[in-house]
């Protein structure tokens, strides 16, 4: 039994070494040097069971440094959760600094917003955080103009949000930062929900279920609009004619993308690590292999 329980503090002295080194990989800023715009009291974070954000009033954002940088670009992640709560991607971000490329995840506001489209502060969070980024890339050393954006439902309406709307100043300039471009190099969406008018600030129409709706209109495609890959369920919810009608415009601009949509899948893949649903289970790869095609690895 002795021996037993030393074997057992052995091996849990083991994974928390190995935990704290993988939590020292990671710098924390806040997204703003004050109060972010609108908001009067600052107030603790919430978490759900889950581990998501269910309130944050103070966004940041977490650099993940790899311990082999083999690539000069930079993958900013926008997690999903129906701008009611921010999820909390580390696997993601772990994902891309096993591969050698710098991941920064964003906490942005959350719930909702009162009499504003839901998606106003975490947008203005998103594009003072991709200043905030490409001001610190000489400091990790990668490239500001090979930023990406990558991220999930909410997130995945918010990557696209970034990757056509820069053009979009969503809050007033406040220091020298915001003199710095919003534009990005690449988008990952994920299943990007709000996409389609029939599904604006929810899951799209049972019935017609987006196959007939036209794109809202939160997204300004112009010259700085960049290259997207999309990854979608045909079962989901919210429809991956969004993720289509996306597509579809950026190819009638000539601008490289790639979409994968898979039969039966519903909305939400899983973990990443998660391979029992099958095709759905790769979906990750397939963005990867996508950014070797487009050389943003």
């Amino acid at each position: 039994m002795k021996n037993s329980l030393t074997a057992f503090s052995f091996f849990a002295l083991i994974f928390f070494f190995c935990v704290c080194l993988s939590v020292q990989a990671q710098d924390e800023y806040p997204v703003w040097p004050d109060k972010a715009p609108g908001v009067t009291e600052e107030l603790p974070d919430m978490k759900n069971r889950s581990g998501h954000f269910s309130r944050v009033t103070t966004p940041t954002i977490r650099v993940f440094v790899p311990k082999e940088k083999t690539s000069d670009a930079c993958v900013l992640l926008l997690p999903g959760g129906a701008y009611q709560v921010c999820g909390n991607d580390v696997d993601l971000a772990r994902f891309f600094t096993d591969r050698g490329i710098t991941a920064v995840l964003l906490k942005y506001r959350v719930p909702r917003p009162k009499g504003m489209p839901k998606h106003i502060p975490a947008f203005q969070d998103a594009q003072r955080a991709i200043r905030l980024t490409r001001s610190m890339a000489e400091k990790y050393g990668f490239d500001p103009e090979r930023i990406g954006v990558m991220g999930g439902s909410a997130g995945g309406h918010l990557v696209t949000m970034c990757c056509t709307s820069s053009s979009l100043q969503s809050y007033e300039p406040i220091d020298e930062i915001d003199k710095l471009p919003t534009h990005v190099a690449f988008g990952i969406a994920k299943y990007p929900a709000y996409v389609l008018e029939d599904g604006r600030d929810r899951a799209n129409d049972s019935k017609t279920k987006g196959n007939y709706a036209e794109m809202v209109d939160d997204f300004i495609f112009d010259s700085k609009t960049c290259p997207m890959c999309f990854v979608h369920g045909d079962a989901d919810v919210y429809s991956p004619m969004g993720s289509v009608a996306i597509y579809h415009k950026l190819r009638t601009m000539n601008i490289p993308a790639e979409l994968h949509i898979w039969a039966k899948a519903p909305h939400g893949f899983g973990k990443i690590t998660d391979t029992n649903r099958e095709q759905v289970g790769h979906w990750l790869n397939a963005a990867w292999e996508w950014m070797q095609v487009m050389k943003f690895n």
